[in-house]
């Protein structure tokens, strides 16, 4: 049995959650160093701390469970405008860059003229 493959995966199966830990010690750090004199809050513990860094990735960051669904997306997308002909494919272009052209805030704009 080869000993190198071994701490390999030793690295990576601890490397992640001394990371994760590491990082809650950052944010429990920062937030007792700044908050308290800045906004006159509380200091947290260590396990508050934790808390807020997984509240945090819920509310704003996701788990990007699905990534693997869009790379499949967009790999079966370019295969399906593969076998489009130019016209087709210029066709398909100017449908998408008309329904893009306003922007986000500009789509009820759109609709009144």
């Amino acid at each position: 049995m080869n000993h190198k493959h071994k701490k390999g995966w030793i690295f990576l199966i601890l490397c992640p959650p001394l990371i994760f830990l590491g990082v809650t010690w950052i944010v429990m750090a920062l937030w007792n160093c700044l908050l308290p004199d800045i906004l006159g809050v509380k200091s947290i513990t260590y396990w508050q701390a934790m808390g807020i860094l997984i509240l945090s990735k819920i509310l704003f960051g996701g788990f990007h469970f699905g990534k693997g669904m869009k790379d499949f997306k967009e790999r079966k997308m370019r295969e399906k405008m593969m076998y489009l002909s130019l016209e087709e494919r210029e066709k398909f272009k100017e449908v998408w860059r008309s329904k893009c052209e306003g922007g986000f805030f500009n789509r009820n704009n759109r609709t009144n003229e």
